[in-house]
């Protein structure tokens, strides 16, 4: 399973982030993704605990039972081991996290799933390669810049980057060219107005671009 995750993220190149979602609202949006041409997606649990990581868990759940060889689901803002746990009991196949905890890796690869912390500068990289990610999520990519990812990934060439923060469709191409292996969009995607008048129509049109932007910002030389 996880070398099929990791084949499935290079090969697909966007994750999609879902942040504060639950129930219907949640599958609607998975729906409308996996229209548009998504075929990962990461839930994230909330760092205040409200909605409680059990409900978070049981939001994947049900993700995945609807979306079961469909598309792959996993869970965001992972920090803590035992959201790991709660993710691996759920179905979730991904493990992506705001920061690098040696900890939150280790779990993840114990219980077969892919690991893909967070990192900002080329230590924090390099600390979570060697505790054995499959991916190093650059972030906030927006901040930094494409420039500071080519700087980065120049030495550290043998990481899978993803670029994560203020990514969209008007910049993946910049990415792409810095050394990007692929990207995580939410908020710049997913619009709440439309999403709460339930207009999940333009919602997969606009997710629809999104994709194909990232598709056509890879080239033969780099795929």
């Amino acid at each position: 399973m996880r070398e099929q995750v990791i084949s499935e993220i290079i090969r697909e190149k966007l994750i999609l982030i879902i942040r504060g979602y639950s129930g219907k609202t949640l599958l609607n949006i998975l729906e409308a993704a996996f229209s548009a041409g998504v075929r990962l997606a990461e839930i994230t649990f909330n760092a205040q605990g409200d909605p409680s990581d059990e409900a978070t868990a049981a939001e994947i759940a049900s993700a995945v039972t609807a979306f079961r060889g469909r598309m792959h689901i996993g869970a965001g803002t992972v920090l803590r081991p035992d959201q790991v746990e709660l993710t691996y009991k759920a179905g979730g196949e991904f493990i992506i996290s705001p920061d690098t905890d040696e900890k939150v890796i280790g779990k993840t690869l114990e219980l077969g799933l892919v690991s893909v912390p967070g990192a900002f500068t080329p230590t924090e990289v390099s600390v979570a390669s060697k505790a054995g990610a499959d991916f190093v999520k650059l972030f906030p990519a927006g901040r930094l810049g494409p420039g500071y990812l080519k700087d980065i990934s120049a030495p550290l060439s043998h990481i899978n980057f993803l670029a994560v923060g203020g990514i969209n469709a008007g910049n993946v191409s910049e990415y792409v060219s810095a050394g990007a292996c692929g990207f995580g969009v939410g908020g710049s995607i997913l619009d709440k107005k439309l999403i709460a008048a339930g207009d999940f129509d333009t919602l997969t049109e606009n997710i629809a671009r999104l994709v194909t932007s990232v598709h056509a910002a890879y080239s033969p030389e780099i795929l």
